[in-house]
């Protein structure tokens, strides 16, 4: 109320009772599973297929999850979250960098166990820097492009900038190491850069009154090459920029002789952190941490105008590189430790993780919302036998019954891939029946395996867990036509499946769906499509009703809608003001879906109702501070079964 002290109109903003209630994503899918590359056990949220070739590694013959999350995109996926579990007995790739003393300064390992950072490089320079403990750290993934820049941090714990707790910072650290000095040197400064860094440098020194070389000395292999820096004529640069720029554009040609073997390598230049001279390193293929010097050609006084050489410049290996296969150390790195990829694929007790840890499944624990579960590596086969399961059937119940608690505690579903010995209808009714351990609303089962084309074997078919391909087919039934809508039928087309494992007919697909199992089929024109929408629960015998997998992700969906929405309502004064907003808020959102068909009926009553006032709330509710706010809604379901009555009517009779 404004303060009336005047006559005349006073104009006053009054808040609105109206709280959005916004319906959540539907077919955010999460990937718990080993690939050839990535962070570990690590939820990575991703939005394409690229991205999870730039961040995992693309396919991988042994990466049951790559060719699942290939499948999910084909089929209409559009975001994921994927969780990298690395091979038991794997281990991470380090290396110790030196000061400029030979002290211990850093020590840097790779966050991910595996050799797929042998492509991952270290560099240290000092533009910028305020004092001798400054420095910046650059981190490079030569493999994906992907970089990152840590500038100005410090080896003084006492400052803001330390450089363990910036590069370790959980939300803005890191992505590819972490940093620790740990047992290392307490009174070693900055590491010492990397490269070659030179003195202050002279324009007028540089002279083309002949033709001027230097040679390139690599240490590792180890091999010398000479070239010709300034040519007898040459335009002499005018700058340290146009210096950098000519010597990158003769060195790294210089590297391309046939001689070398070292074709691909270049040579990079850029000005010292002060503008006055040369800072020049080598990308060398397979030996990153090569060091190069240079030493005068003829004349002596080529080499003498750069200041490179030894007297005038101070070297270190071209890049710090923690998977260093030198088998020693070199220069100003030490105990350079090539990753582990470890003795085998993750097991049960991998994939479900550690909560304590936030490891496996429970990695999840960072996402603010995912709605599908597939772990294809519960059912992966052994290698070279496509019908043998990898896991044993007790390790396979294990994981099974951890994710479906999970997903109950989430409000996800879990997609349940059969087993590789289930390869007909009689295996596959001894597992629904008995072998499967799992009973739970949140989760729907599908026969057969499918066969589709591997683009790592020149396209030769192989046997995949339908997960993949099935979510993929969830988000774009939800996307086209609702998560309402079964994600079934013959618009349920599997995106490049060729095969199936068992080709099921009619009356074998009849003895299969009332146990509650979701069949693939192949039909002339439609090709191969879902045939099945029943949940674990979805047996005929049980009359669940959470039968149906549109019908359980319908409630899942609103379930999570309305919690979302319903916050503003906590610490509110419980009375009739706050009941009649709810009503108004939530009836506004169910309006919303009944308009776009979500529910039974011609009018709303028919399809919902939402009911939050003193016959839900009692006043000893009110005492206790609870609100009961009670929403009803009539779900579709699906038309399973299509039953056409045909009779003959006798002739007109005249």
């Amino acid at each position: 109320m404004p303060n009336l002290s005047y006559p005349g109109v006073y104009i006053e903003e009054v808040k609105s009772q109206v709280h959005t209630v916004s319906g959540v994503a539907t077919s955010i899918a999460a990937f718990i599973g080993y690939t050839s590359r990535g962070l570990d056990n690590r939820a990575t949220h991703i939005f394409s297929y690229a991205d999870f070739e730039r961040g995992f590694g693309g396919l991988a013959p042994d990466s049951e999850l790559s060719y699942a999350v290939q499948q999910f995109f084909a089929n209409g996926g559009t975001e994921a979250y994927i969780v990298r579990v690395p091979k038991a007995g794997s281990a991470p790739a380090s290396v110790i960098l030196l000061d400029s003393a030979a002290k211990k300064a850093l020590q840097v390992t790779v966050l991910s166990n595996g050799t797929w950072s042998d492509e991952l490089i270290v560099d240290v320079n000092y533009d910028g820097a305020a004092d001798s403990k400054s420095f910046n750290l650059i981190i490079t993934d030569l493999s994906s492009e992907a970089i990152e820049t840590f500038s100005n941090v410090t080896m003084d714990s006492t400052k803001s900038n330390y450089v363990v707790s910036v590069v370790n910072d959980l939300d803005s650290g890191s992505k590819m190491v972490s940093v620790s000095v740990s047992g290392l040197d307490p009174a070693a400064v900055a590491p010492a850069e990397t490269g070659v860094t030179g003195g202050d440098i002279t324009l007028t020194d540089i002279k083309n009154d002949q033709d001027y070389s230097i040679t390139l000395n690599i240490d590792n292999p180890s091999k010398t090459k000479k070239f010709t820096f300034i040519a007898k004529g040459e335009t002499i640069p005018g700058s340290i920029a146009s210096v950098c720029s000519l010597f990158q554009r003769k060195a790294t040609a210089a590297l391309q002789d046939p001689s070398l073997n070292l074709a691909g390598g270049s040579v990079l230049c850029v000005p010292s952190s002060d503008g006055k001279g040369l800072r020049v390193s080598a990308l060398l293929p397979n030996d990153f941490d090569a060091q190069i010097t240079f030493s005068a050609g003829a004349p002596a006084d080529a080499d003498a105008a750069l200041k490179l050489s030894a007297g005038t410049g101070s070297a270190n290996v071209s890049h710090y590189w923690p998977n260093s296969q030198r088998g020693g150390d070199a220069d100003a790195q030490m105990s350079a430790t090539r990753g582990s990829d470890g003795t085998g694929l993750p097991q049960g007790i991998d994939l479900i993780g550690d909560q304590s840890k936030f490891t496996g499944i429970y990695a999840l624990d960072k996402v603010d919302l995912f709605n599908i579960l597939c772990i294809p590596e519960i059912t992966r086969a052994q290698a070279g036998n496509p019908n043998v399961s990898d896991l044993s059937s007790t390790d396979q119940g294990t994981v099974l019954s951890a994710a479906v608690a999970y997903c109950d505690l989430r409000r996800a579903f879990l997609l349940v891939d059969a087993p590789p010995e289930v390869l007909d209808v009689s295996s596959a009714t001894d597992w629904k029946t008995t072998g499967l351990v799992i009973h739970d609303a949140n989760g729907a089962a599908y026969f057969p395996r499918l066969r589709l084309a591997d683009p790592l074997n020149n396209n030769q078919l192989r046997t995949f867990a339908p997960c993949g391909v099935v979510a993929g087919l969830y988000s774009r039934i939800d996307a086209t036509r609702g998560v309402w809508k079964a994600p079934a039928g013959i618009e349920a087309t599997l995106n490049g499946v060729q095969g199936l494992v068992y080709k099921l007919t009619d009356a074998e697909n009849g003895a299969l769906n009332p146990l509650g199992l979701n069949c693939f089929r192949s039909f002339p024109i439609y090709g191969m499509v879902d045939w099945g929408a029943r949940t674990l629960v979805g047996s005929d015998a049980e009359g669940s009703e959470w039968k149906y997998v549109p019908v359980r992700r319908m409630a899942l969906f609103l379930e999570e809608s309305l919690y979302r929405g319903t916050k503003w309502v906590v610490f509110e004064p419980n009375d009739e003001p706050l009941w009649s907003q709810i009503r108004l808020n939530l009836t506004a959102f169910m309006m919303s879906l009944f308009r776009q068909g979500a529910f039974q009926g011609t009018k709303p009553s028919d399809g919902f109702f939402v009911k939050c006032d003193n016959e839900t709330t009692t006043q000893d509710d009110i005492n206790k501070g609870i609100v009961n706010i009670l929403v009803g809604f009539a779900p579709l379901k699906p038309a399973e079964f299509v039953v056409i009555q045909l009779s003959q009517i006798a002739g007109q009779v005249v």
